[in-house]
């Protein structure tokens, strides 16, 4: 059992710290005022060392670890290979934080609160981030489901989306949403000046994630999502149509009620870009309604860091809920 107080620092360890989001996490870590990297596993890089927020950082062996050496575990191992791993650090008494599919909606086969803190739990407008505070294993959302959900939410519980409405959702990110395993379709020569769809057909993993969320909101609507690859190292740009049961005078209004007071949430009039978020945890959102078309439709846009607020950040955010931490401890906002 991990002990702490005020005076020593937590110590925490990041599995699969030679991916983006796990370099990120470690990152993130390191300047964090209250925690300490206890291990950073990395399977076919054990033995290097890295400079990683300033700092030299030698990667360890998977089996190498003392999982029972950390207060919370990440997990940044790839979907799949995740799910064995959160077995074993919780039976060594750790807390985790899964950054990978395995344990969101829509997924998995057992229990694990979704890390989504803005969110509501269900239609009874609790959110989520009560539930992460006492939580064992928390599901962090995927970078897209992110930039996506927190942009319907508000429309859902307001109870302005029109009944049986398709929901049309295009993001773009930056490819470092792809992992940095090499791939030929992800070399510079091939993306740059280039921009694509892919998982059309709506197809994308990140689909089961959203449409379980959204049902468990009680949303009453199909959504057909479709990403695109930019030809930038990170970000994501989600702009979404909605079809609206009526008019709405003034929808930001909407989002400045369901988000007052959210450290992580900007409401903006203007449109957001990735230079407005890139290197923090936060998601930028705006909304205007769509003039000529036949029936009330509105126009959601929201960017994020697909690698801070869409991975790192907010299992970083999470993890210092289940700590009893300041929710914005370390964060860059």
């Amino acid at each position: 059992m991990i002990i702490h107080n005020i005076v020593n620092k937590i110590p925490v360890g990041v599995l699969g710290a030679s991916g983006y989001a796990g370099r990120e996490l470690c990152g993130l870590v390191a300047h964090h005022p209250r925690l300490e990297l206890a291990f950073a596993t990395a399977n076919e890089q054990r033995g290097q060392t890295v400079r990683i927020g300033g700092r030299s950082l030698t990667f360890q062996g998977p089996d190498d670890v003392a999982l029972d050496g950390a207060a919370i575990v990440f997990c940044a191992l790839p979907h799949g290979a995740s799910l064995p791993w959160v077995h074993r650090a919780r039976q060594a008494g750790a807390r985790v934080v899964d950054l990978s599919s395995d344990l969101r909606p829509g997924h998995a086969n057992e229990n694990a609160v979704y890390g989504m803190p803005e969110l509501q739990a269900s239609q009874s407008g609790t959110l989520l981030r009560e539930q992460i505070r006492t939580a064992d294993v928390v599901a962090n959302p995927g970078c897209y489901p992110t930039s996506i959900l927190l942009a319907l939410a508000p429309l859902v519980r307001a109870g302005v989306v029109a009944s049986g409405a398709t929901v049309i959702a295009n993001s773009a990110s930056g490819v470092s949403g792809a992992g940095n395993a090499p791939k030929r379709e992800y070399l510079f020569a091939e993306v740059s000046n280039d921009y694509r769809a892919y998982g059309v057909g709506n197809t994308h993993r990140h689909l089961k994630e959203m449409t379980a969320t959204l049902g468990t909101l009680g949303a009453d609507a199909d959504l057909v999502f479709t990403p695109h690859l930019l030809p930038v190292a990170r970000g994501i740009l989600s702009t979404i149509t909605v079809p609206l049961t009526s008019r709405v005078a003034d929808p930001l209004a909407i989002y400045r009620e369901a988000y007052a007071g959210e450290p992580f949430i900007e409401v903006t009039e203007q449109q957001p870009t990735l230079h407005d978020v890139v290197h923090r945890n936060v998601v930028r959102i705006t909304a205007t309604m769509i003039e000529g078309t036949r029936s009330p439709t509105l126009l959601v846009t929201s960017a994020i860091d697909n690698l801070v607020k869409g991975a790192a950040g907010q299992a970083l955010q999470n993890a210092n809920l289940m700590l009893g931490l300041d929710e914005t401890m370390g964060l860059p906002a």
